[in-house]
């Protein structure tokens, strides 16, 4: 259930539908403003918390988001002793800036109109992020920028070597930016024998596709998250693997056992802020401690799983090699083999970034796993 904000706009009351995909409060108050407002007094009144519901020119207000997100910029920080600290307090910079970035709102009428001056037509886009509407809405221009931006995605896709084709990303779900984790499911020797495989947390459907290219016969990809249910069945048609790949919504495993058992897991142990982080952070490592500790039930005799995971929690001090081989070990699993690679993404080679001493290390790996 979607909450409804409501507002008095030149003497009539009005009320939408209020959108917000990383869970911000529904806007107790709302406060009309327009191209003569300055960027200094923007950004103290969003600093404080106050919603300002845009009602000038759409440009302008792209400006002004420009110039609230240069004030909200954080000092640059110079790394401290520990790399662990210093990701927390970066996790809560991203997030001030975020609150104070989602206090911009705009309005969406009943059919997703953005009736602005220069404004774009959103229609498509907004349908594809939220489904068929029938009320106006409210939400934060940061978040409709962010949709406009994931509709271009999904228009012109992500190329993936290991299919010569492109992936479609959906708004919410996380793109395969990250080619080395694909390309190791796609490099890796196929355990003799193997006919039916899980993609656990499928996500865009990349790696079931992969598999199925590979001549898996029955590939069962699941997913918790119900747009990535949607996404990677569109993007599995697409390909032509409709009939090799089953899309099931389901936390975790779907029910029987396969031959092989894929999973990328998140890889950071700490809280997401939106749905779309859900594929990055995990806090307490749930899902791959659950994917561990189940796995055998849904492995086959002589079957086998692939654990593909970054070392970057490790680098970062959030969590170490000992913790995780500990996790293996009480799941009564062993390891038949370790594959690893090194990031390709532009951030691994970033030196201004605060993180670069960990990206610069960061090893990408998949492990080869079975019961004991």
């Amino acid at each position: 259930m979607h909450a409804t904000v409501g507002w008095t706009e030149d003497g009539q009351q009005r009320s939408a539908l209020w959108r917000s995909e990383n869970n911000a409060p529904p806007p107790k108050a709302v406060h009309i403003v327009r191209d003569d407002i300055s960027a200094d007094v923007a950004y103290k009144r969003a600093s404080i918390g106050e919603y300002m519901l845009w009602r000038g020119d759409f440009n302008n207000a792209r400006q002004l988001m420009k110039a609230i997100t240069r004030r909200a910029q954080t000092r640059a920080r110079k790394p401290t002793a520990s790399p662990a600290e210093d990701f927390h307090l970066h996790r809560q910079d991203q997030a001030r800036r975020a609150r104070i970035l989602g206090m911009l709102l705009v309005e969406l009428d009943a059919n997703y109109v953005l009736d602005y001056p220069r404004a774009p037509d959103v229609r498509l886009a907004a349908t594809e992020a939220y489904g068929e509407s029938a009320e106006p809405s409210l939400l934060s221009l940061r978040e409709l920028l962010s949709l406009i931006g994931a509709h271009e995605w999904r228009r012109t896709g992500v190329h993936i070597p290991a299919l010569d084709a492109n992936i479609e990303p959906h708004f919410g779900v996380f793109s395969p930016l990250r080619g080395e984790y694909v390309q190791l499911v796609a490099d890796t020797p196929l355990p003799s024998g193997s006919t039916t495989a899980f993609d656990i947390g499928t996500g865009t459907g990349v790696l079931a596709a992969v598999l199925a290219k590979r001549g898996i016969a029955h590939v069962i990809a699941t997913d918790k998250d119900p747009r990535a249910i949607a996404c990677a069945t569109a993007n599995l048609d697409r390909l032509g693997f409709a009939d090799q790949v089953e899309v099931q919504l389901a936390d975790i495993f779907p029910a029987g056992r396969a031959s092989l058992v894929v999973c990328n897991p998140p890889w950071i142990p700490t809280k997401p802020t939106s749905g779309i982080e859900h594929a990055i952070y995990d806090p307490g490592s749930r899902m791959l401690r659950a994917f561990l500790d189940r796995l055998g039930k849904h492995l086959e005799p002589g079957g086998e799983a692939w654990l593909v995971i970054s070392d970057l929690a490790e680098l970062l001090g959030l969590a170490t090699r000992d913790d995780l081989l500990a996790a293996i070990d009480r799941a009564g699993l062993l390891v038949l083999g370790r594959t690893d690679t090194t990031p390709t993404h532009p951030r691994a080679r970033d030196a201004d970034d605060l993180f670069h001493a960990a990206r610069s290390r960061e090893t990408t790996s998949l492990w080869r796993l079975a019961p004991r």
